[in-house]
């Protein structure tokens, strides 16, 4: 059996590694319980729009930039770099 594709994308694991949250941090934020983080980066569960937007808010970020119909558009190193730079890492 193929694997089929997913319902949507989503870079929820890539912001709430960037900021250091752990599942269950995240999670205890917005009302949810941990695995339900963890089923929602791997694909496995597409969020309710309350739940979406809840996240959205948490990140303070367009719901757009953390769920996708469409694959995200793969990050590259000078993308990465302008970030780090508008976070005071570099």
């Amino acid at each position: 059996m193929s694997k089929q594709q997913p319902a949507f994308y989503t870079r929820l694991r890539l912001v709430r590694t960037e900021r250091n949250l752990s599942r269950q941090q995240l999670a205890e934020a917005v009302g949810v319980h941990y695995q339900t983080i963890g089923y929602i980066e791997r694909g496995d569960y597409t969020p309710s729009l309350e739940l979406a937007l809840r996240l959205a808010r948490y990140f303070d970020l367009p719901v757009e930039a953390l769920f996708s119909l469409d694959p995200f558009a793969r990050l590259d190193a000078d993308a990465l770099a302008g970030r780090q730079a508008r976070q005071g890492r570099v």
